[in-house]
């Protein structure tokens, strides 16, 4: 009986392999009948919010500034797609630059769901139906990686959001990852703390989603609908564990690359940690921040 449950279950993970890795080669993963209900069913759900909580957001702005509608609705929205968000250490709410990680398109919901931040995103992201949408309501700063002309708009665009809000939110990888690994930080968004701004602190932060990483993470080719799609018509809910490391001055540091390098120092040793083994090297060639993986001998 048992070697027959095994059996079964290496089948499914065989299946679930074959389409997570067809997906990121840019195949279109076709759902299932049961699927598409799964994915319908969340639409609706994101839908319903949408209803409750955008009138109160629009009908607050009215009144004073500052709206804590959008930090709920995110915060439910991340919930409805299949998010069981754990929050792990205390994030500081004001005055703070968070430096994390990134997996999926739903760390942007659940982060600014348990903190209320705003975020240096992907302009990719800024096109996904509904969901580029959704961080926008929490003015999301959507940036193109390729975009190097535009760095400086870049950076003035950061400062107004961490002059306009408590806190911001970056991801110095400059794209997603699976969760098994780390690329080295890119600090040009990192710029806005030549010099510091006064009383701001820089808190690490990792996204961990146990081991469900490699299936919820947006890589390769594979687009942002499609991974919305594949992600919301998925069976039960996944756990997401959001670890707010300590914070530090980045008055401390010599510029916005000591300051990458602390930051990314105190991520990869809380990932170690998580995944109770060393971080692999990414596989996908990520042109736009200009890494290949690299090559071994065979």
């Amino acid at each position: 009986m048992a070697s027959g449950s095994t059996a079964r279950a290496e089948r499914k993970l065989a299946r679930y392999t074959a389409k997570r890795l067809a997906a990121a080669a840019g195949e279109k993963v076709p759902l299932t009948p049961i699927g598409w209900c799964r994915f319908a069913l969340r639409m609706i759900g994101i839908f319903l919010l949408l209803l409750i909580f955008v009138p109160l957001h629009y009908a607050y702005r009215l009144f004073a500034y500052g709206s804590p509608f959008p930090m709920l609705f995110l915060r439910y929205t991340a919930r409805v797609v299949g998010a069981r968000v754990e929050v792990v250490g205390t994030p500081l709410h004001r005055d703070v630059f968070f430096i994390s990680n990134h997996i999926s398109w739903i760390d942007i919901l659940a982060m600014a769901g348990a903190s209320g931040t705003a975020f240096v995103a992907k302009w990719e992201l800024s096109q996904v139906p509904v969901i580029g949408w959704l961080c926008s309501l929490n003015r999301t700063v959507f940036v193109k990686r390729e975009h190097r002309m535009g760095v400086a708009e870049q950076i003035n665009a950061l400062k107004e959001a961490l002059q306009d809000n408590w806190s911001v939110t970056v991801f110095p990888e400059g794209t997603v990852t699976d969760g098994h690994s780390l690329l080295p930080f890119k600090s040009s968004m990192i710029s806005v703390m030549e010099p510091p701004p006064p009383g701001v602190m820089v808190q690490p932060v990792v996204i961990d989603y146990g081991p469900n990483s490699e299936e919820i993470a947006w890589i390769g080719e594979e687009t942002g609908l499609q991974n919305a799609m594949r992600v919301m018509a998925r069976r039960g809910s996944f756990k997401l564990r959001i670890h707010y490391l300590d914070p530090f001055s980045p008055e401390d540091y010599r510029g916005r690359k000591a300051i990458a390098a602390k930051a990314r120092e105190e991520i990869e040793t809380q990932l170690v940690a998580n995944l109770g083994k060393p971080l692999r090297d990414y596989q996908h060639v990520v042109e736009a921040v200009r890494y290949r993986p690299k090559m071994t001998d065979a």
